[in-house]
């Protein structure tokens, strides 16, 4: 092989690791909000949001549902978001498993604290589930969303 060859190989090399063709990126546009912790980011990444679960709204609507997707959609529609990873890179379903965040807001912690979402674990996931526990009892107390009596 030539040096020519060499360095040009070298150079292709470089360009494709620094491009990150192939890895999902740590800021996007949120492009599509699916319910309330889902939503599809710039690339047709589609994102899970780590530590909470909201009720569905898809393929039946259970109660709070709406509001959360509706929360989820005021908060990140068409916003430029900054995703952060735990341990797992995706679910079982090819989603992406991150912490959001828009505008200074820890989504995955707002959802919560509305009473719109409950804190979940699914390990090894569970960076911040102590705190999205206590976010979660304080609106259970509070009777925020779907904890109002």
């Amino acid at each position: 092989m030539s040096g020519k060859t060499c360095w040009l190989l070298a150079i292709i090399f470089c360009l494709l690791s620094v491009c990150g063709c192939s890895s999902p990126p740590d800021t996007a546009k949120v492009t599509q909000v699916i319910d309330g912790d889902t939503i599809v980011i710039e690339g047709g990444y589609r994102v899970r949001y780590i530590g909470i679960d909201t009720p569905e709204v898809h393929p039946e609507l259970e109660p709070f549902g709406m509001e959360a997707l509706e929360a989820n959609r005021k908060l990140v529609e068409g916003k430029r978001v900054r995703l952060e990873r735990d341990v797992s890179e995706t679910d079982k379903y090819d989603r992406l498993l991150r912490y959001v965040y828009v505008d200074g807001i820890f989504v995955n912690a707002e959802l919560v604290s509305q009473g719109l979402a409950e804190a979940k674990a699914y390990p090894p996931d569970i960076k911040y589930q102590d705190y999205l526990e206590e976010l979660e009892a304080k609106a259970r107390q509070a009777g925020r969303g779907m904890w109002a009596k």
